[in-house]
């Protein structure tokens, strides 16, 4: 017994050995990477861009609250070494460096640490960018481990004691994977490719430039020579190009002795042989006119664009349906930028609606986490909170609920610690701009947006939308608290949540139309229904059953209620068809609506499609001419509904941990397509015979029905409950149903 306990017990040390040393080798082997105060970088890049837009020449910033980084940030890392170790130090910014509270000399770009426990601090100042740090050792690196703070709140007495005490609050670094000591954050810039004209025309003494489809970057100009002015007009459409007085986007350069001046800013560059104009433009066509002394070789420009990795497909037996889905792609890389935006012509802006639907279009084909985690944080903002995000009330509940999303995709339990913090002061000031009835409606300086409506829509009073928005963020608050283990939070809001949710029903659903009316004034039930809330409500299961089935009669499928222009709010009626089993009708839908788009000539999907309009109405928006946006975010919704709703997938744990295969035809006869996940991808190809599964990571039942008995090449297949049947699916192994259409 001795002798077996004494070799279990060896095993054990020497397992436990081999765990250590694995450890410490993974820990030597990841890469250091930049550091932040969290947040900060994201809102000073986010300030760049949001601050591009012009209209006509002239500067457009934003119109909501504009934050800026801390100027003074302090990086503190805890040491234990078991010998000296040396380390590389880049930063941006004046800096010091404390070794167990001593002061070294001067800003070295490398520092000796001696063994034993110790605490680094570097202080770095920046007025100009978000101070950062880069320290790379043998174990001793930057990354999100290390703790940052604003403020110290360390003082010195008369007589040169230090404080014992301190209030400082503590963070853990942002991070953005920038993983090389010479790769400043603040130098990053998207990646550029030549791109050539297509066709050039002559019209009205100018030449009119087509580069093909729906683009943007940097106009080029080849051999630029001469004196004069020189005048570009750019178009997402050809007729916006030719309308120099209504284009919503013009340069004006004047060309002397070798040197360029743009007008609207007033500044002069020096012509290469090669000249490039220093702001990124969105067009299709450009239009220039210049005078007789002005020449020039050609015209060309460098197309700008975030490199991503098209991780998710799809294929199927429809044709247009195939297009749908790639010019949806292209749509959502052209407006994944810096940060997910709005359009590429007009605002370049961050919107938080907007970018909902683009975090969750981004994890059917991207899986880029890195910028959902920029885009959140540069939205949050900082304290104190003045106004709603973007001003609009409905974009802070995209907020949070893009939170509880992020989560569930991902798994990234790390981000919600950071954010958390955020999410409290956010939520406070809602909550604080509640009613006697513990629901928000607009006050003094809030937005109530909900959608562009082709029709009157009510605003006053309290909006049953906006009471559904606002129960999903209770909700994502109790999630994040319970994930932060605060128990008193996670309660608090958990109430909050289920009290608003059990007031839902009794205000706002009308027993007579069988739907929730739009709003309430004073109390009283208004006679609108629209189909926002009600289509929300569908998603969020905040309905019975049967009422799901009414709201799908009386709003979804009636034609009597004021219809969806746009497709940002076609997105989620959509959806909500498909949650209630309208796959057929909504594959029809998509055909339509965004088929209708690209027969229109459509190379990419724009903010708003009304299948009345005619010609030139198809541009106007906001009273002018061409102030609609050819190339929204989204537009790009089939991606989200292909793969969630035909091929199926969802995560049912966070990160796929467990995913749910629900996979429907929808009236093709074949389709085929990937989803990526955290580590992974699923694919699946279906006809009307057979079902294949390959997962790469986790696991989760493929569900599917049949009108015979079906048979596996793996696994065992049960009955479900409903009737129909499933399977469970073992990452790594192909699975192959066979069953009955």
């Amino acid at each position: 017994m001795h002798k077996i306990i004494s070799i279990v017990r060896n095993r054990f040390l020497l397992i436990t050995g081999i765990l250590i040393v694995s450890q410490m080798l993974i820990q030597a082997a990841a890469p250091a990477t930049w550091i932040w105060y969290p947040g900060d970088y994201e809102i000073w890049l986010g300030n760049k861009m949001n601050n591009r837009r012009t209209e006509r020449g002239a500067f457009f910033p934003p119109f909501w609250k504009i934050d800026s980084h801390y100027v003074v940030v302090e990086f503190s890392k805890e040491l234990d070494l078991s010998e000296p170790e040396e380390i590389e130090i880049n930063v941006e910014g004046t800096y010091n460096i404390k070794l167990d509270g001593k002061l070294q000399f001067g800003m070295p770009d490398k520092f000796l640490l001696p063994a034993g426990k110790h605490q680094l601090n570097i202080k770095v100042w920046n007025q100009s960018a978000p101070p950062a740090i880069f320290v790379n050792g043998r174990t001793v690196k930057s990354d999100d481990s290390w703790r940052v703070t604003f403020e110290d709140k360390e003082w010195i007495d008369e007589s040169g004691k230090a404080s014992d005490t301190s209030a400082t609050t503590y963070y853990r670094a942002g991070s953005g994977g920038f993983h090389s000591i010479d790769a400043l954050p603040s130098a990053y810039r998207l990646a550029v490719t030549p791109l050539d004209v297509q066709t050039k025309e002559l019209v009205n003494g100018g030449e009119l430039y087509d580069f093909g489809r729906e683009t943007i970057g940097f106009l080029q100009f080849e051999k630029l020579s001469g004196n004069g002015n020189m005048l570009i007009y750019y178009g997402e459409s050809r007729e916006e190009a030719l309308d120099s007085a209504y284009c919503e986007t013009l340069d004006k350069f004047s060309v002397n002795n070798g040197r360029v001046t743009d007008e609207s800013v007033g500044l002069t560059y020096s012509i290469t042989d090669s000249f490039t104009l220093e702001n990124s433009k969105a067009f299709r066509y450009v239009y220039i006119t210049k005078d007789e002394g002005v020449e020039y070789n050609g015209v060309s420009m460098l197309y700008e664009y975030k490199p991503e990795v098209y991780r998710g497909s799809f294929r199927s037996s429809d044709e247009e349906l195939n297009r749908i889905w790639d010019v949806s792609a292209y749509t959502m890389h052209l407006t994944t930028r810096e940060f997910f935006i709005d359009g590429i012509k007009r605002d370049r802006w961050v919107w938080s609606g907007d970018a909902y639907q683009s975090y969750l279009m981004n994890y059917y084909i991207f899986f880029d986490s890195q910028t959902v985690k920029n885009t959140i944080w540069l939205l949050g903002g900082k304290d104190p909170v003045t106004s709603h995000i973007n001003t609009i009330m409905d974009y802070t509940f995209y907020w949070f609920m893009s939170i509880y999303d992020y989560y569930l995709f991902s798994g990234d339990r790390q981000f919600i610690a950071q954010i958390y913090p955020r999410m409290q002061s956010l939520m406070a000031y809602v909550l604080g701009r509640t009613n006697e009835n513990g629901m928000v409606e607009g006050l003094a300086g809030d937005w109530v947006f909900v959608d562009w409506a082709d029709g009157y829509m009510d605003k006053k009073g309290e909006l049953s939308f906006e009471q559904v928005l606002f129960c999903r963020s209770l909700e994502t608050m109790s999630l994040c608290a319970g994930l932060n283990d605060n128990e008193e939070d996670q309660a608090k809001y958990d109430r909050l949540a289920k009290e608003l949710k059990e007031k839902l029903i009794p205000a706002f659903w009308s027993k007579d139309q069988q739907a929730l009316v739009h709003n309430r004034l004073n109390n009283v039930q208004q006679p609108q229904i629209t189909r926002y809330a009600n289509m929300f409500a569908v998603f969020y299961d905040y309905l019975a059953p049967a009422q799901k089935q009414s709201v799908k009669q009386s709003v979804l499928l009636n034609d009597t209620i004021m219809k969806i222009t746009t497709p940002y709010m076609r997105f989620y009626e959509l959806e909500a068809l498909c949650e209630l089993g309208e796959h057929d009708l909504v594959m029809q839908e998509m055909k339509d609506y965004w088929g209708g788009m690209i027969g229109e000539g459509a190379t990419s999907f724009w903010e708003k499609y009304n299948p009345e309009d005619r010609g030139a109405a198809h541009l106007a928006m906001y009273g002018r001419p061409y102030g609609k946006s050819l190339c929204h975010s989204w537009g790009a919704s089939p991606i989200y509904l292909i793969g969630k709703y035909y091929l199926g997938i969802q995560p049912v744990k966070a990160g796929y941990g467990e995913f749910s295969i629900k996979p429907h035809l929808g009236g093709l006869k074949w389709m085929e397509g990937s989803v990526p996940t955290p580590e992974g991808e699923i694919k699946i190809r279906m006809d009307q015979k057979r079902i294949s599964v390959t997962a790469s990571a986790g696991a989760g039942y493929l569900y599917f029905s049949s009108k015979s008995t079906p048979k596996t090449t793996e696994g065992k297949i049960e009955k479900t409950d409903e009737g129909g049947y499933r399977i469970w699916i073992e990452a790594g192994e192909e699975v192959v149903v066979s069953y009955q259409f």
